[in-house]
């Protein structure tokens, strides 16, 4: 079984048009177990019933931003390994640093392409 066959992804996104695009890319990777929602409370309630490998989300959500959602995942000792690529539309690498710090797998920025997402997530979890 390939990597993209077991891998399980949440996307998490406020805009339901930026999550729609996401998991199009996924799709068209092959990743069939994909689950999303618009934001990280609600996505640290789906990760305590359903964990999964990675977490793709955006940086800037109301409530809770993506790093803080990072944070929280890596504070959880049932999270604390789960994979994290945070995208976003911002250029400032203060953001950045901090989810590097943080520990944070990957990050990628707004506007991308499937195949740009792709070779992330490969950084990631190796040849999907």
């Amino acid at each position: 079984m390939s990597t993209k066959d077991m891998l399980r992804v949440l996307v998490v996104d406020d805009m339901s048009t930026s999550r729609g695009l996401i998991i199009q890319a996924l799709e068209w990777m092959g990743i069939a177990s994909i689950d999303h929602c618009g934001d990280g409370q609600e996505a640290l309630q789906k990760l305590s019933v359903s964990p999964v490998h990675m977490v793709i989300s955006d940086y800037n959500m109301p409530g809770m931003d993506g790093l803080h959602l990072l944070h929280s995942l890596r504070s959880n000792q049932r999270t604390e390994k789960t994979g994290f690529i945070l995208i976003t539309g911002t250029t400032d690498n203060a953001i950045i640093d901090k989810g590097k710090q943080l520990g944070m797998n990957n990050f990628l920025k707004k506007p991308f392409s499937p195949t740009a997402l792709k070779a992330c997530i490969e950084r990631v979890v190796g040849p999907l």
